[in-house]
């Protein structure tokens, strides 16, 4: 069983992308440049193809990434929203359009003791995502993040 999720151990790597995918993907940009320079005069244009395609698919490889974790970051706004809807005291319901999509990914870690006070602190002060998760005391962890 792993630790608690806290501040210092909550960032998430997602091992066949990060540490399989990515890196064969690299090797394979790296091993393509290595080929191009040694065997340049024979099928130069196919080397300078390979090149670019492994450009290519690292590209898809890291915006695939990025679009899937957008999509979660868009979830995310609209559950904390929902749960700042519930938690909130009625007159400072209307603030709740104010947060930043930062600031809203950030609170989903507060526990829903703490959530009112933090989320007034992050409006009046104008606290950024890190530290708002500095400022939580008690952890609310999130085991599903891509």
């Amino acid at each position: 069983m792993s630790a608690p999720q806290n501040f210092k151990n909550h960032t998430r790597y997602y091992f066949p992308f990060h540490f399989v995918l990515m890196p064969i993907l690299v090797f394979n940009l790296i091993f393509s440049i290595y080929d191009s320079i040694h065997r340049f005069p024979e099928h130069k244009y196919l080397f300078h193809w390979w090149i670019v395609m492994s450009i290519a698919f690292i590209m898809m490889a890291i915006l695939g990434r990025r679009q899937s974790v957008k999509a979660q970051d868009r979830i995310i706004r609209l559950e904390e929203r929902l749960r700042l809807a519930t938690l909130l005291p009625a007159n400072e319901q209307a603030h709740i359009h104010e947060f930043t999509t930062g600031q809203l990914i950030a609170l989903r870690f507060a526990s829903d003791a703490e959530l009112p006070e933090l989320a007034r602190r992050a409006l009046t002060q104008n606290l950024d995502r890190k530290d708002i998760k500095k400022a939580i005391v008690e952890w609310r962890p999130d085991d599903l993040r891509v």
